[in-house]
């Protein structure tokens, strides 16, 4: 298990911060705030670049997997894309009737997908910025949404407990997962070969998916209130969950390609 030390405290934003996103590469970091901005900085703590546009908190940001673009989504009810050298806004896309609470890539960089408070998630073609597919199953805020590595899935976690696999080739869901006992605050890939998925939950618990069948791997089980997110690291091999009892975990785990077993330390 890594030490963990601070290394810098990041100081620009002048509401709470709401999320923070690693660049691909790992040379930068940026911020979402309620205070309608996202913030790029190096990771020394300084501040490079200041994205204003927004007319309302923003909620999750996500880079695009060239490490040249940056996705905001926000509580005006759209999500943007914007040039991280320039700063400049590429894209202002609407199309969901609540609030905008996540954003995330296609791994080849020619979709994004959104999800809402409207109970939807819609994936966009960045190519010409029109709507690809619809995303309909939800009956509550879809709060999470990931692509898999292989880009022919797309995961989304909802209010409603549920976590749904659509199949992006067909264009129609393939699963629908009773995951969890309160709403699913997060999903993400396993992001090198998609072997399994990760999701968060308020019941406060997370838990590990098979990607062959979604049947459950493990329960990641330790927290003692909402769990809010979560994340993989690069290489699959550590999970991160946060939640509201002030703690975040770390969980090691070893995936056999194999059989798609898995240990957890």
């Amino acid at each position: 298990m890594p030490q963990i030390t601070k290394v810098a405290t990041l100081k620009g934003h002048t509401e709470r911060a709401t999320d923070v996103a690693f660049s691909p590469a790992d040379d930068c970091l940026a911020t979402a705030s309620a205070d309608k901005t996202a913030k790029l900085w190096k990771p020394d703590g300084s501040l490079l670049m200041s994205f204003d546009g927004h007319l309302d908190r923003l909620a999750r940001v996500a880079f695009h997997p060239s490490g040249k673009y940056l996705g905001t989504a926000s509580f005006d009810r759209t999500w943007r894309l914007w040039d991280i050298n320039t700063g400049k806004e590429l894209l202002l896309q609407e199309g969901h009737s609540r609030s905008v609470y996540g954003v995330s890539f296609h791994p080849d960089g020619s979709l994004a997908a959104s999800c809402s408070l409207d109970a939807y998630a819609r994936v966009w073609d960045l190519r010409s910025g029109r709507l690809f597919f619809t995303l309909k199953g939800h009956v509550k805020p879809v709060l999470g949404i990931s692509f898999s590595p292989n880009g022919y899935l797309v995961a989304t976690g909802s209010e409603d407990n549920f976590c749904r696999i659509w199949d992006l080739r067909k264009r129609e869901m393939l699963y629908s997962i009773p995951a969890h006992k309160s709403l699913i605050s997060q999903v993400k890939f396993e992001p090198q070969e998609g072997y399994y998925l990760a999701t968060s939950s308020y019941d406060t618990k997370a838990a590990l998916w098979s990607a062959r069948d979604f049947k459950p791997i493990k329960s990641l089980v330790g927290h003692e209130s909402k769990v809010t997110s979560l994340d993989i690291s690069g290489d699959g091999q550590q999970i991160v969950t946060v939640a509201h009892d002030r703690t975040i975990k770390i969980w090691s785990c070893r995936s056999s390609t194999q059989d798609n077993a898995m240990e957890l330390d």
